[in-house]
């Protein structure tokens, strides 16, 4: 594997892991008042897009970075509408 794909995902990891703390916060306190729905929305409409750039690309760690953190900011959203 190339030096700057090896880059690429690991840039990924640490970026997509950042998530992981809110996502956890979240669920356990059922509660996320805190976290807009602008920014949410937002953020999950531009990981969507570096998707579709990466997957036209075939850039596999632009793919997995913003598939990776699309989901976790769905389960985000998720909460945030359950626990409304």
């Amino acid at each position: 594997m190339e030096f700057i794909t090896l880059l690429g995902l690991f840039a990924a990891t640490l970026t997509t892991s950042a998530f992981l703390p809110q996502m956890f916060k979240t669920w356990q306190t059922k509660s996320a008042k805190d976290v807009s729905y602008i920014m949410l929305i937002t953020f999950m409409s531009g990981l969507f897009l570096w998707l579709i750039y990466g997957i036209y690309l075939q850039a596999l760690p632009i793919i997995l970075a913003n598939g990776v953190t699309l989901f976790f900011n769905l389960i985000i959203l998720w909460l945030k509408i359950k626990y409304r």
